[in-house]
């Protein structure tokens, strides 16, 4: 008997944009004191925003990467805002941005104590070495996503796409730990 629905969190969005056209990133750095560019440790430019607060890498190639946000809209906006600040600066852009979302990375809470051993040797696809790692790795194939599994029935699910794909994996998977009795509620 389930005694709550899994609290999830979402805890970083990962996109990946591009303007289709080639950035002076020097020009950048000089317009926008606050961001970081050291091209001899690193190719990309940092942009960093408070709100959402989010990080942009941008390359000189017009390819950018936004990592921080809590949901794929934020993610969007992000880097909307970003494209529409180096525009205001002068940068001359002509497209939007085109942004998809790589992976989401969420924390989930499923209210009671997994029977990591017993879940090991149950679960498909999944991997157990305590002496390596505190956790059972679980790869989901529909849909592609990995989720930590924790004794403490604490989970971290990577890999989604989409925040529905984040649902419907930890769902599948709190099912089939109660449906297998793995689940252990005080």
């Amino acid at each position: 008997m389930p005694q709550t629905k899994p609290i999830v969190a979402i805890v970083n969005v990962v996109a990946s944009a591009a303007i289709k056209e080639k950035l002076d990133l020097i020009e950048i750095s000089k317009k926008f004191p606050d961001t970081e560019y050291h091209p001899e440790q690193f190719p990309g430019l940092v942009f960093r925003l408070k709100e959402p607060k989010t990080a942009t890498l941008i390359f000189r190639t017009g390819k950018m990467v936004c990592t921080g946000s809590t949901s794929e809209e934020l993610a969007v906006k992000a880097v909307n805002m970003v494209v529409a600040k180096l525009r205001k600066g002068g940068i001359k852009i002509k497209k939007d941005a085109v942004v998809t979302v790589q992976n989401i990375v969420s924390s989930i809470n499923l209210g009671g104590r997994i029977h990591l051993e017993r879940a090991a040797r149950t679960l498909p696809r999944s991997m157990y070495e305590p002496e390596q790692f505190p956790g059972v790795i679980h790869r989901m194939i529909d849909p592609k996503t990995v989720i930590l599994l924790f004794a403490s029935g604490k989970l971290v699910c990577t890999g989604a796409k989409t925040e529905k794909d984040v649902y419907r994996s930890v769902n599948n998977l709190h099912s089939m730990l109660e449906e297998k009795g793995l689940m252990i509620y005080e």
